[in-house]
């Protein structure tokens, strides 16, 4: 099976544009943090605003991190519960066939006590009523023998076989223990950094929460901004190819005119490009109804581990979107960015999926123009905003999974 995760060159930035504006917006930030007495660690020995910010921002991206484990933990329990169920159920059906087979030795058993089946031919023959009583009875003892030992067979088969199904389920409940822990695990570590990050918002002032929102203000409009570069850069992407398209095509009319009916060279210019053309409208079909159901969440609040109808995750988000458009996407963010086609930003398109970090703990529905929609994170709602809410440097890469 493949890794979930995809490694990244060292340094390496996801291609397909250039942000220069970015480090300006992170020292805008740094900036605004520090212009307060709170940029250093106060006296009474309370940690600096931006170390608060930095330290919420980290649980967080842990909480998010231990979601998808929990995501993972989840499916595992519900598959291996229902694989115990399915063996149970076999083992039952096994049990009773077995308790028939035991039931026919049984009878089998009891005609050759009344039919004196043990008793030696000649005692047999001196003591039937006739000599044709005798070869009756006889003849009826060969055909019962054959199909005891039939019996016999089909009782140590039936056996040995429910004694392997009944290990087989024992250890797929000791499998299902196993996977239950991990969940607890895991639901136990995201409610520790939740708690965590709320103590930490919860101890700061009024003021403190201001500036910290103008800060988040300020990181929106840069990502914003980055949106806007990357439309224009898409835009004239596009441009470039359609013009590139143009002149193949004037190219080959020319070309072909000199040597084909007009006719011919107009059935092969078809044939060329309807495949690819399909493609994409098929595509595009699937990813407008994966959108209008991303669009009709917004507004629902983020709660780990939700997949909706009232609530969502992130990957219950994207997953819930897509199984709209009829395609079937894996629960975590680890498989659903193995579940496509891996493109750069640039060439990103609506209904693609945007993961971020090294971790690839996060993942949102691309909607064009540079934005999404995804679930961000607890004490949220689902909304639509720039993929580089985070700085370009948080995207992980873009998939299309249909």
């Amino acid at each position: 099976m493949a890794s979930h995760r995809k490694s990244r060159t060292p340094g390496a930035r996801v291609t397909g544009i250039r942000t220069p504006a970015l480090a300006t917006a992170a020292l805008t930030s740094v900036a605004l943090l520090s212009q307060t007495a709170d940029a250093a660690p106060s006296d009474d020995g309370r940690p600096s605003l931006e170390e608060v910010e930095k330290k919420v921002d980290d649980l967080y991206r842990q909480a998010e991190s231990a979601t998808e484990k929990y995501n993972g933990a989840k499916e595992k329990t519900a598959k291996q519960r229902k694989r115990v169920d399915t063996l149970l159920d076999d083992v039952a059906k096994r049990t009773q066939t077995l308790n028939e087979a035991r039931e026919e030795l049984g009878s089998f058993a009891a005609a050759q006590y009344r039919t004196g089946a043990g008793v030696p031919d000649t005692a047999t023959f001196l003591l039937a009523d006739s000599p044709q009583d005798f070869f009756d009875r006889n003849q009826l003892m060969d055909r019962m023998t054959g199909r005891q030992k039939a019996a016999v067979d089909d009782y140590v088969t039936q056996q040995s076989e429910t004694m392997e199904k009944r290990q087989e389920a024992a250890e797929s409940l000791a499998t299902l223990t196993e996977s239950q822990d991990d969940l607890k695990t895991a639901k136990a570590t995201v409610q520790r950094k939740l708690g965590a990050a709320r103590e930490l918002m919860s101890k700061l002032t009024a003021e403190e929460k201001a500036r910290l929102a103008a800060a988040e203000e300020k990181k929106r409009e840069e990502a914003a901004r980055e949106a806007a570069e990357l439309t224009r850069q898409q835009e004239a992407e596009r441009q470039a190819a359609e013009e590139e398209a143009r002149q193949s095509e004037s190219g080959s009319a020319g070309a072909s005119g000199t040597s084909e009916p007009s006719g011919s060279s107009g059935s092969s210019g078809s044939t060329s490009t309807a495949p690819s053309a399909s493609t994409d409208s098929s595509y595009a079909a699937k990813a407008e109804k994966a959108l209008a159901f991303a669009r009709a969440q917004i507004g629902k609040p983020y709660v780990w581990g939700a997949t909706g109808p009232g609530s969502y995750d992130c990957s219950g988000l994207t997953q819930g979107a897509w199984r709209a458009a009829g395609v079937s996407l894996p629960r975590t963010t680890y498989d659903q960015v193995e579940a496509g086609t891996t493109v750069t930003v640039s060439q990103a398109q609506p209904g693609d999926l945007v993961f971020f970090y090294d971790d690839i703990t996060h993942v949102g529905v691309y909607v064009g123009n540079g934005m999404m929609i995804h679930a961000p994170k607890p004490g949220t709602y689902v909304r639509e905003e720039s993929i580089f809410y985070d700085g370009e440097s948080s995207i992980h890469s873009v998939v299309r999974p249909a």
